[in-house]
């Protein structure tokens, strides 16, 4: 070992006999000060130095301490505290040798506009307003839809927005079809929709028993008063009602639980999770965390609780597939931040028991799944490399696209994908402007030097392969910005589509003019169709939101007297053009700024078109 090396050695014995055996965090920086692990320690002086102990590590484990060259630690007053650190770093910082949960995105609930004459039931994610009620989490946004549609059906409630309910002046749709009972031109009595508002949420909060005899009840009472039409409603709900919990009804259980189950081999792993609230099952969800190495059951799973936890309140119970570490410490936590006891149950029994059973071999399956996937973009990306002659596969591939109709709000995308499949955290859109209307060389060359600026100045990451979507002529404009830019050595391909425009007859433009023709059975040429696709998806995601922007605008900019200001207000009163276009004259003059002659005409404006 050179002395240069060896000053480099990190000694982290030494070290260790420095610090407190007092309660705290730990962060492992390597070269660059990156930091390479956050971990937490009931005695820190006893925990670092476990570390580097002699006797055998996990190979994860012994990889990272070759790369360490310092330290930091930060001492709290409890252990709870250092595992609630612990926590927000890892979600923070990212480190490489921890698992990571990398799907952390908020759930969605169902949301009850409680503080409104009439409340509107609806699909919510994000903040919460104190003034309304939440229902859920659900685990996907198809359970949170799956419900309302069944609430909606057999409540009548309203889903419209505000701008909209305020300016109806006719049932719409939702009412024709029976899914809505249409408040908003008064079609239901105030009374007996606060009953349905009641009554959804008994269902929303799991109490469904209570809800069946209360409306059996009802439907009876009515009968008896000769009121037939209401106790058929009343027949219909209920047998509406009895269809749904038969599906969704999970015997003898009345509270709140998630059921946790991890499976792990192969270097990866899978927590498959499933959601029981107030006695009704919501669903499943599969979770994929990302490692390095091998990490084993428990280990993902007391890092999953913890993250997964962090961002919303656990139920009242939650049973484990295994036991983990700190497991007390863990569920101390989590009740502080639910502000109510959370149990955490390693060995159920009885038919809970077959519940973490049911979870453990959905979670067999999904990871199954996952690896055969991983594995085929593993073939496509070495089938890719083979058919251009490549040293290595390609780590990084980047596609543009652009999308206009008729070269109207040209909008153009970059997609990025990674060994891993579609890496959507580094996709990004880009408004295309200054351009003739239609000129797709001008597009394309535009936001090539918006791109690739950044990295000739080492502000973005490098791509090993870049796509372009179109033939010989897109790609000369991208290898002429490259030139001109000095980052001409980056290998480019133009994917330009067939005579007959089918999926496999792509030819493959080189940057020596040479034309590949894969075919429809090669794997290569299945992963670039793969990308491309992905690119012209987002890329007409893009222009759509950005030409329907734009035709809101235009539409109130052609009335006179209405500027900035006033399309402002106008929008922001009434949600938009359709509340605009519902609004009577007498509603357009309640705007700030809208006397009468202009609120007539804006008002002929929308209905003379």
């Amino acid at each position: 070992m050179s002395a240069a090396a060896a000053a480099d050695v990190f000694d982290g014995r030494a070290f260790a006999r420095t610090l407190s055996g007092k309660p705290g965090v730990y962060r492992m920086l390597g070269d660059e000060g990156q930091v390479l692990y956050v971990g937490k320690a009931r005695s820190l002086r006893a925990r670092v130095e476990s570390y580097f102990a002699r006797g055998a590590q996990a190979a994860r484990i012994a990889a990272m301490l070759m790369q360490v060259r310092r330290i930091e630690v930060i001492v709290t007053r409890t252990e709870a505290e250092a595992l609630l650190l612990e926590g927000q770093l890892i979600k923070a910082l990212k480190p490489r040798y921890n698992i990571e949960l990398r799907d952390d995105k908020s759930y969605p609930w169902i949301r009850l506009t409680a503080a409104d004459e009439y409340p509107r039931v609806a699909f919510h994610r994000g903040a919460r307003s104190p003034s309304d009620r939440y229902f859920g989490p659900y685990p996907s946004a198809s359970a949170v839809r799956e419900t309302l549609n069944m609430v909606h059906k057999a409540f009548g409630l309203r889903q419209c927005e505000d701008s909209v309910f305020a300016h109806r002046t006719r049932p719409c749709l939702q009412h024709q079809i029976g899914r809505c009972s249409a408040p908003c031109v008064g079609l239901v009595d105030p009374h007996e929709y606060a009953d349905s508002v009641r009554h959804a949420s008994l269902l929303l909060e799991g109490r469904s028993s209570l809800l069946v005899d209360e409306l059996s009840a009802e439907m009876d009472a009515a009968a008896r008063a000769l009121e037939f039409e209401r106790a058929a409603r009343l027949r219909d709900r209920i047998a509406t009602l009895r269809r749904v919990l038969a599906t969704q009804f999970v015997q003898g259980e009345r509270g709140d639980l998630d059921v946790l189950a991890c499976v792990s081999r192969h270097g990866k792993a899978c927590v498959e999770s499933l959601f029981f609230r107030g006695g009704l099952s919501l669903g499943n969800r599969s979770w994929f965390p990302r490692f390095i190495g091998e990490a084993d059951p428990a280990e993902v799973l007391r890092a999953f609780v913890l993250q997964h936890y962090a961002s919303q309140p656990a139920p009242a119970e939650l049973l484990l597939s295994h036991p983990i570490e700190d497991q007390d410490l863990v569920a101390e936590v989590l009740a502080a931040r639910a502000g109510r006891r959370v149990a955490l149950i390693d060995k159920p029994r009885g038919e809970r028991a077959r519940w973490v059973e049911m979870a453990l071999r959905t979670a067999e399956s999904a990871l199954g799944s996952e690896i055969a996937a991983h594995a085929t973009v593993g073939e496509r990306r070495e089938s890719l490399r083979a058919l251009f002659g490549l040293a290595e596969a390609p780590a990084r591939i980047e596609c543009y696209d652009i999308s206009h109709t008729q070269g109207e709000r040209a909008v153009a995308s970059c997609v990025v994908f990674g060994p891993e499949g579609a890496v959507k955290s580094e996709y990004r859109r880009f408004n295309i402007d200054g351009i003739a209307a239609g000129d797709d060389y001008a597009a394309m060359r535009q936001v090539l030097t918006r791109r690739f600026a950044r990295l000739a100045r080492g502000e973005s990451a490098r791509p090993d392969l870049l796509l372009i979507d179109g033939g010989w002529g897109q790609l000369r404009q991208a290898l002429e910005v490259l030139g001109e830019l000095g980052v001409g050595d980056l290998m480019v391909v133009g994917v330009a589509k067939g005579p007959e425009r089918r999926p496999g007859e792509e030819t493959l433009v080189l940057a020596d003019r040479r034309e590949l023709r894969p075919g429809p059975d090669s794997s290569a040429l299945h992963l670039i169709q793969q990308v491309r696709d992905e690119a012209h998806r987002f890329a007409i995601g893009g222009h759509r939101a950005r030409r329907g922007k734009a035709r809101t605008r235009s539409q109130l900019e052609e009335i006179a007297g209405v500027g900035g200001k006033r399309k402002s207000a106008l929008l922001k009163a009434f949600g938009g053009l359709q509340g605009i276009r519902a609004a009577a004259v007498e509603d357009l003059m309640s705007v700030a700024g809208i006397d009468r002659a202009l609120a007539q005409r804006i008002h002929d404006h929308f209905h003379d078109h």
